[in-house]
């Protein structure tokens, strides 16, 4: 099993929120395409620079534990690059990591 974390941002870059259904419309894509996410509604913070310019982050972390096959990292790497165009961010925080379900 993988599991894969997505920080999503709720801010675009210029700061203007992020609609709530855009980020709901993620949260179902997940659980549909595995039957289950996960999420905190809690809001994390961050700061990052890119090209000399800082930027200030509000984000939520969304998580699916899926089984660990070429065909769902695919799926992750694809919906990194629409969450890129659709949140009008220059990257989106994604990670996998190996996990034993008990």
């Amino acid at each position: 099993m993988r599991r894969y974390e997505i920080l999503l941002p709720l801010r675009y870059n210029d700061g203007a929120p992020v609609p709530e259904d855009l980020v709901g419309d993620v949260i179902v894509a997940v659980r549909e395409r595995f039957g289950a996410a996960s999420f905190e509604t809690q809001t994390i913070r961050g700061v990052w620079q890119h090209e000399g310019q800082v930027y200030k982050d509000d984000l939520m972390r969304l998580f699916a534990d899926v089984p660990d096959t070429q065909t769902n990292r695919e799926w992750f790497v694809a919906l990194k690059e629409r969450l890129k165009r659709d949140f009008q961010q220059l990257d989106i925080w994604m990670t996998a990591h190996p996990i034993e379900v008990l």
